[in-house]
């Protein structure tokens, strides 16, 4: 790592034992450091990380934004490599990152990059279903959202983006149960936190838009193409969509009978 950019690379966890040795062996190909927030774990998790080289914070969960903020706050370097505990820096991404540092810090104020679903089968997705993120970003320029579940920022106007063409892997579930789980969970935060709709748009979202999140998914974003484990995980994430749709309904029912007790 001695031979690295500064770049520090930040790590939130919590009983990530699966796969935390992979994540870290893969920043340490780029970055100079490699932090982890960790809130609670009990597994090996830790014993992992320090073996590795890996510097641990300790703090309770405070949500997602609020998390990697503390994580932007330890980082030795100005430079950041935002990463969750599933998430592999290929040698082609590793590689990209190094030659825009070649020169020094580069003229741009974040990277923007695209990450790859790969699934528990099937290998990976490198060239469909993907998603934009910066991820590798300068935090004298911008900042993670102080929020407990909002955390990606936005880059303020007339701030340079740069490109990178490597792929980053998204491990993110271990099987579809466990998606759906993971879909569930987040639709609950975002219909709590998220600005309430007019009771009118939530129903008539609830009603009609399901068939359109899951067409979202299968055919815009071509998860036609992984075969019957793509209808598979598109049907999951439309019902996922769909939830934050009901529960800002069942929001409104709640305030509505609140009001009737007062």
């Amino acid at each position: 790592m001695s031979q690295n950019p500064p770049i520090s690379a930040y790590i939130r966890t919590k009983n990530e034992e699966r796969m935390i040795g992979d994540v870290i062996r893969a920043a340490q190909q780029v970055v100079s450091e490699v932090v982890l927030v960790d809130s609670g774990s009990t597994d090996k998790t830790i014993e992992i990380a320090e073996g590795l080289g890996a510097r641990v914070v300790r703090s309770a969960w405070l949500g997602g934004g609020k998390q990697k903020r503390i994580g932007e706050d330890a980082c030795v370097h100005d430079w950041l490599l935002d990463l969750d505990a599933d998430e592999i820096v290929t040698p082609e991404l590793a590689a990209e990152i190094r030659d825009a540092f070649a020169k020094g810090a580069p003229n741009v104020g974040a990277f923007e990059m695209m990450m790859a679903t790969a699934p528990p089968i099937s290998g990976d997705w490198r060239d469909f279903y993907l998603v934009d993120r910066r991820k590798l970003y300068d935090r004298r320029v911008v900042r993670q959202p102080d929020h407990p579940n909002w955390d990606q920022f936005k880059v303020p106007d007339g701030v340079a983006v740069g490109k990178l063409d490597g792929r980053l892997l998204h491990y993110s579930f271990r099987d579809l149960a466990q998606l759906e789980e993971k879909f569930n969970r987040n639709s609950s935060g975002r219909a709590r936190d998220t600005k309430l709709k007019p009771f009118w748009q939530c129903v008539l979202r609830m009603v009609l838009a399901r068939p359109l999140y899951f067409l979202n998914h299968y055919v815009l974003r071509g998860m036609w193409r992984a075969g019957w484990y793509g209808f598979a995980m598109a049907s999951i994430a439309a019902h996922g969509r769909w939830l934050k749709d009901a529960k800002m309904v069942e929001i409104h029912l709640r305030n509505r009978d609140a009001a009737k007790d007062v």
